[in-house]
């Protein structure tokens, strides 16, 4: 029998514990990495919960839809930027950049007149948050020991399971009793907490050749993707929505294949090659991804179906959040290479018996009993995800061929992250509508169908795991004969 040595090609890192990476010297580089990611998770429920009561009190309601589309664009522009920034102004300031745009956009929604003004403080959020959600991947591989990599992956992604939770819990009490400004002067506060501690965490050189900005028609094309795609989350008709969300991935077809043939500036050169595990496992994050999102669709319904009340509905939403953290903190801490290769195979699998059991089981009256079941299977789809996301967003950290991808690769994975989340609102609002006007057949159609992408990512797990065999045994030849590929000079890329 192979050991998990002969798995990789090259015996495996020392997996760490959750006390090596929350006690100690790691202690800080943790709250940092999570705390960024978390006031951005925070942000995105906290603001879609007060935001009625925004619109109340400031008007503005036909631009209701484009708070989110703004915030997600700047975030997007700004996660492409990652790893051109760090390089340049240093991890500590980078963060300080981050923060600083984050806490700037937050003071302009607290004191915003209008929703123009409300928007554009959107914007100036977005950007600083999409910083700090790829700071969170891409500082993983320099502040943390490998052993630690899974860990602080889980730690990281896991702030999503605690913004769904918080988001909305504190922007209800705020809008409850119509104070929806004190919302965000809490997250400015929190802001300033995560701040004050970056010098104590993160260090101040910068290190590497200046990798060359990502292509504008690049980005550009990415952005017009994601812009197709919440408009048609806007728009009412299946059709129209399918066709939107056909060209937006035509879109983003042609935005990678011009990343491509600029060198990988956006996502690293070897996820362009099918025997590297990075495209493999890239596709195993969209897919995960676009799964969470049915998340959005569970509150309609739990009131419809269950007849639960707004706020228990609220929180029946969050079941899929709530499953991802708790799949993934034990998960995290597995150890061996061949253990983590089957977990991450089983993650998907369980999305996928997860959400379709939850669709079996919607009626037209779901009594108790049933929802309680209902919600249960939506816990465990959620796991599902959880379970998976750390070993496969550890394999893209080290599955890169050359030494100066890593960053790149890292902080591609937020990238992937946010388009695939647009995407999956997209998807299950094209699977709700198909369903008809009846919610049961609506909440069958949407639960089935979004489950089976599960089936889709254990097959690109099984695929990145065959490929990370190959890169092993490849990497270690390579290394006894001083073939491997060596960092890349400026000119070569």
């Amino acid at each position: 029998m192979s050991s998990d040595s002969d798995l990789h090609g090259k015996e495996p890192a020392a997996q760490g514990s959750w006390r090596d990476l929350l006690g100690g010297r790691h202690r800080r580089v943790a709250v940092v990495l999570a705390g960024g990611v978390g006031l951005y998770a925070t942000n995105v429920f906290l603001t879609t919960s007060l935001l009625p009561a925004a619109v109340d009190d400031i008007g503005g309601d036909r631009f209701y839809a484009w708070v989110t589309t703004v915030f997600l664009l700047a975030s997007v522009i700004s996660s492409t930027l990652v790893s051109w920034v760090l390089p340049r102004l240093g991890a500590r300031n980078t963060y300080f950049v981050a923060l600083g745009s984050f806490a700037l956009g937050t003071v302009v929604c607290a004191a915003a007149p209008a929703m123009e003004v409300l928007l554009t403080g959107r914007f100036v959020q977005g950007l600083g948050g999409g910083l700090l959600c790829g700071l969170g991947y891409a500082l993983i591989r320099s502040l943390l020991p490998e052993g630690l990599w899974s860990l602080g992956t889980a730690l990281v992604s896991g702030m999503w399971g605690v913004g769904t939770f918080l988001g909305p819990a504190v922007g209800g009490a705020f809008a409850q009793y119509g104070m929806w400004r004190g919302a965000m002067v809490a997250l400015l506060v929190a802001a300033a907490v995560v701040t004050m501690l970056v010098p104590l965490a993160v260090p101040a050189t910068r290190g590497g050749d200046v990798p060359p900005v990502a292509s504008p028609l690049t980005v550009g094309l990415l952005l017009s993707a994601v812009l197709l795609v919440s408009i048609g989350n806007i728009v009412g008709s299946a059709g129209v929505l399918a066709a939107l969300l056909l060209a937006a991935l035509l879109g983003l077809g042609l935005a990678f294949a011009h990343d491509k043939r600029r060198g990988g500036r956006i996502l690293p050169r070897s996820t362009f090659s099918l025997s590297s595990p990075l495209p493999w496992c890239y596709g195993a994050i969209a897919l995960l991804s676009i799964a969470s999102q049915i998340e959005a669709f569970i509150p309609l319904f739990g009131q419809r179906l269950a007849g639960l009340a707004p706020l228990v509905a609220g929180f029946a939403g969050a079941a899929i959040a709530l499953g991802w953290t708790l799949g993934e903190m034990p998960s995290a801490g597995v150890s061996g290479l061949r253990a983590k290769s089957r977990v991450a195979s089983a993650g998907p699998l369980l999305v996928t018996i997860g959400f379709v059991t939850a669709g079996l089981l919607v009626t037209e009256a779901m009594g108790s009993g049933v929802t309680v079941a209902w919600v249960a299977a939506l816990l465990v789809g959620g796991a599902g995800v959880g379970i998976a996301w750390p070993h496969v967003a550890t394999r893209v950290m080290g599955g890169v061929r050359f030494d100066d991808e890593g960053d790149t690769a890292a902080a591609a994975i937020n990238t992937v992250q946010l388009i695939s989340n647009a995407i999956g609102s997209a998807v299950a609002g094209v699977l709700v509508h198909l369903g008809g006007p009846a919610p049961v057949d609506q909440a069958r159609l949407a639960l089935c169908g979004i489950g089976l992408t599960g089936l889709l990512g254990a097959w690109c797990v099984w695929l990145g795991t065959s490929a990370w065999r190959r890169k092993g045994t490849f990497d270690s030849a390579a290394e006894a004969t001083g073939s491997r590929p060596k960092q890349a000079s400026p000119a070569e890329r």
